[in-house]
């Protein structure tokens, strides 16, 4: 079972971890990692990690954990994650044509049929 010192909760469907809960620095960044079960029945082990200096307490579970983690190999595709993270968030905002509606200021009224014609657009 995964353990933690600070009483991450665990189950039965967690898969067995070596690596217990650590922090470590990469680029200025201090990260708090350990690895924890999410809520609800038959929850998975997932890494968990937040930032120290986050003051509103962001948490990620970006995969899950396995037997054969290390303390490096989290530590890396933790770093990995977030980068790609910090990118994503800098990117311009697109917006879907699916969430915006026609334009129907500029739009002309579609043309009647007259009884027994049929409507041309």
């Amino acid at each position: 079972m995964i353990s933690s010192s600070k009483g991450a909760p665990t189950g039965a469907a967690m898969t067995e971890c070596t690596v217990d809960e650590f922090e470590f620095e990469d680029a200025g960044r201090t990260f708090l990692c350990s690895p924890g079960a999410q809520r609800g029945p038959g929850a998975e082990g997932w890494w968990w990690f937040r930032l120290a200096a986050d003051t509103r307490g962001q948490r990620y579970a970006p995969f899950r954990t396995s037997a054969g983690d290390t303390r490096a190999g989290v530590q890396a595709r933790i770093v990995e994650y977030y980068d790609n993270l910090l990118v994503q968030r800098a990117l311009p905002a697109t917006r879907s044509p699916w969430g915006s509606r026609p334009n129907v200021a500029n739009a002309a009224p579609a043309p009647l049929a007259e009884p027994g014609e049929t409507a041309v657009a």
